[in-house]
């Protein structure tokens, strides 16, 4: 696995005067990168006083990448690496020669202004709001050293990227272990990221290798690489490139600078869940950092923090979902409907269930009783609890049920797509689109099942690409 953090809790550095002062400083968590190898490697710098050598940790799955991250306050720095016993600073970067000779120099500016309502120390790690200060040390938010310590357990985050050559049962088994839905793919070889692994990835390939017997066996998927997989997912797909071999689908990317309208639209045109934020600071593109990943839910978060004070302006967000082209809804008697909204009941197979997510194209299906009232919900996420006891070699897709498949995922820890102890999240057709969208800016919360008042029977769903076709007029 690729692992990429933000921050971590034994990196105090450049804030230790402010400290001592009693003061609060602006301080910036500044990354710094040496790309050029070496055994041992350190950074040391006038932040430090020139003290102290701050040990730098190589990049896991790329040993010649090493880095580390330091609190700087504003002003002028100047910094030098020292590699296996000698002084090195970084031609691609800034620098002067100096009574030390040649050193590295960074700025760190103090920010012109804070939007209103925003706080660094309410910040959650899927906030797409970063900003950077400075391209070459790829920076984010700054804050002081009091909030840096209050938040710091909610900034730290890792990014988890998949071998393109593990076995698809470990990447299986990766996944449900770590309570994420999906994960970016790297290839050594190739010394870049190349693909994201997804439930629809699992949801295929279980369907595909069910076709071949009666029972999947924990060999099948023990003798497929995620890179054979991505081939003959292409070769199935009819994805070929000029000389007739398979093709896949190249990665859906963007950059820490893309605003978060290309973002959307990109997650929207490509229908992927969400996109890997990847940045290099080296011309050639090469040693790229996977710096998050950007989803819709992160997005409208931020949507919501910036117009938190201002709703009242926007007299769209007061009118009634059921006014509005959004989201798919159960045609009334006498009506017709261009994209019926599709439902399972609890007994269908869990094979059925599956094709009826690939054929309609949708993440989930309500689970609905004889009364259309609802039970339960089957997402394309919940795939990953067949990763449990290796249920997925036990059964037959044919002979599961989906309440069975259900009850598989209750134990799974973390529970991904549950908020406040719910796997379903609900709303009434009066509800106000504003009340929708604070809703699914709820971490977890992908959709909202339209129920009737009562008797909970299913009239509709919204879900975010609802929401953000409406709002970008799509």
């Amino acid at each position: 696995m690729f692992g990429s953090t933000l921050a971590n809790n034994n990196n105090n550095r450049g804030n230790s005067a402010a400290a001592a002062s009693g003061q609060q400083q602006l301080v910036t968590p500044t990354r710094f990168v040496w790309p050029y190898g070496g055994r041992r490697v350190f950074l040391s710098g006038s932040f430090t006083r020139w003290t102290e050598h701050v040990p730098m940790s190589p990049l896991e799955g790329c040993p010649s990448v090493f880095q580390v991250i330091c609190n700087l306050t504003p002003g002028y720095h100047q910094y030098k690496f020292y590699v296996d016993g000698e002084w090195r600073h970084d031609e691609h970067q800034p620098f002067v020669n100096g009574n030390g000779g040649v050193m590295n120099t960074i700025l760190i500016t103090v920010p012109d202004m804070v939007p209103t309502g925003f706080s660094p120390s309410n910040m959650d790690v899927d906030d797409f709001s970063h900003r950077v200060a400075d391209p070459s040390q790829d920076s984010i938010p700054r804050m002081s050293g009091v909030d840096l310590e209050v938040s710091r357990h909610r900034i730290c985050f890792i990014v988890i990227a998949l071998d393109v050559n593990l076995p698809v049962k470990q990447a299986f088994h990766i996944l449900y272990e770590q309570g994420i839905p999906l994960a970016p793919l790297w290839d050594f070889g190739k010394g870049q990221f190349v693909g994201v692994l997804g439930p629809l990835d699992f949801i295929l390939i279980l369907r595909e290798l069910g076709t071949h017997g009666s029972n999947l066996t924990e060999e099948e998927l023990e003798t497929h690489t995620i890179a054979a997989w991505k081939e003959g997912k292409a070769h199935i797909s009819r994805q070929y490139d000029g000389t007739g071999r398979p093709y896949p689908r190249p990665l859906v990317q963007v950059g820490p600078y893309d605003n978060l309208k290309d973002v959307a639209l990109k997650i929207l045109q490509n229908k992927v869940a969400a996109v890997p934020v990847i940045y290099s600071s080296l011309q050639d593109e090469s040693y790229p950092q996977l710096l998050h990943l950007a989803s819709l839910s992160g997005i409208l978060k931020c949507i919501c923090r910036y117009f938190r004070h201002s709703s009242s302006s926007l007299p769209i967000l007061q009118q009634p979902i059921c006014s509005i082209p959004l989201g798919t809804w159960v045609p009334r008697i006498g009506e017709s409907s261009s994209k019926p909204l599709a439902t399972l009941r609890p007994h269908a197979s869990l094979g059925s269930a599956l094709s009826l997510l690939v054929q309609a194209e949708v993440s989930s299906i309500p689970v609905v009783d004889d009364n259309d009232s609802l039970i339960d919900i089957y997402s394309r996420s919940d795939i990953t609890a067949l990763a449990k006891d290796k249920a997925y070699a036990q059964i037959h897709l044919d002979d599961m049920t989906v309440h069975q498949a259900l009850q598989l995922g209750q134990d799974a820890s973390p529970p991904y797509g549950i908020f406040n102890g719910q796997r379903c999240q609900m709303c009434l057709r009066s509800d106000s689109l504003g009340k929708v969208i604070e809703r699914l800016a709820n971490p977890g919360v992908r959709r909202l099942v339209i129920v009737e008042a009562g008797s909970k029977r299913v009239e509709g769903i919204i879900s975010l690409s609802d929401v953000f076709k409406f709002l970008l007029g799509l």
